[in-house]
């Protein structure tokens, strides 16, 4: 066991055998599970709904100093363990003060807790939906540490799952002041409501945004310091068939490269332009995956099939005559 450390543990039940995980599933908790730790570090540093590279230099200097441990028996579990005292930068132009305590920088504890409390706020959303219908508490909780980034997040722990949750403990031997455990729960029908707010949260609302779902057909080679560009051809109707995707944030770059690779459509909004010929998404965020692009693109066309049977059937009904008052038909 790491020296004094409080402990997140991410955990998503699996149908492999115990203490196992598809390995693409497994990649995809360990990835949600950094996501996590990110959005809450970003918050700590004030809300917002959606941060794209805000406060990210901070939240990899947090992220540096956590350590991931292995998984525990049974369902498959990410551990991350975050020493409390640890000091994080508040700035990266801080070396001056960063040897002392307390000045120019953050300590580990602080941040986790911050994590912790916008877990909690984006788990009473979940909770508000579940009972309600109603995304209003995603927006009302961004206050309190719900974001685009979190949504994400935790989307990514519920999505395809046969339920997960995230338990926080805190170490005991530090001599900073004692907090109770937090557990919090998810259901893989958690995913609709977390992927509704995070298409919410993203949207700008002094820009036409636009929301897509389709193939990624072209990836252009991602330069350093650039979130990359990629293009997408949209399975369902709407205002553009193709559009090249200029990315907000790099961490969505890598789902982009995954469904690419994995022949998954993907769930895509952003800002519309029109550039010549091309169309273009700008400040664009990766939403979700939709599962293999074949299988969604039989959906849509299955449902698209129901709409017009539906819609011929009240054609072909035959029409009632209004009869005067005791008039018999016939």
């Amino acid at each position: 066991m790491v020296d004094a450390s409080d402990e997140f543990r991410f955990r998503r039940e699996s149908t492999a055998p115990s203490g196992f995980i598809a390995w693409r599933s497994g990649e995809k908790l360990i990835e949600s599970a950094r996501r996590t730790l990110m959005a809450g570090a970003k918050y700590f540093m004030g809300p917002g709904r959606h941060f794209v590279n805000r406060h990210g230099r901070f939240a990899g200097r947090y992220l540096d100093e956590v350590l991931m441990g292995q998984t525990a028996p049974g369902s498959y579990i990410v551990t991350a363990y975050a020493p409390p005292r640890a000091g994080i930068p508040l700035s990266s132009s801080g070396s001056e003060t960063a040897s002392l305590p307390g000045i120019g920088e953050a300590y580990a504890r602080d941040v986790s807790r911050a994590v912790v409390r916008a877990v909690e706020a984006t788990a009473e959303a979940v909770e508000h939906y579940r009972n309600s219908g109603s995304l209003a508490g995603f927006e009302a909780g961004v206050s309190r540490g719900i974001s685009y980034e979190m949504t994400q997040a935790l989307l990514g722990i519920a999505a395809n799952s046969d339920g997960a949750d995230i338990t926080v403990e805190w170490d005991s031997s530090s001599p900073i002041e004692r907090l109770q455990p937090a557990h919090f729960e998810f259901r893989g029908s958690d995913a609709e409501p977390l992927s509704r707010a995070a298409v919410r949260l993203a949207e700008d609302k002094s820009s036409r945004m636009i929301t897509i779902i389709g193939r990624v057909h072209l990836l252009a080679k991602k330069d350093v310091g650039s979130p990359g560009v990629f293009g997408v051809e949209a399975l369902t109707s709407g205002p553009v068939k193709k559009v090249r995707v200029r990315l907000a944030d790099e961490e969505d770059y890598h789902e982009a490269i995954r469904a690419h690779e994995e022949d998954l459509a993907l769930q895509v909004t952003g800002r519309l332009e029109k550039e010549g010929n091309l169309s273009w998404l700008y400040n664009a965020t990766v939403i979700r995956t939709a599962g293999h692009v074949d299988d969604y693109a039989l959906r849509v066309r299955s449902a698209e099939a129901t709409q017009q049977l539906n819609l011929f059937a009240r054609e072909e009904q035959p029409e009632q005559r209004q009869l005067p008052p005791g008039q018999v038909d016939g």
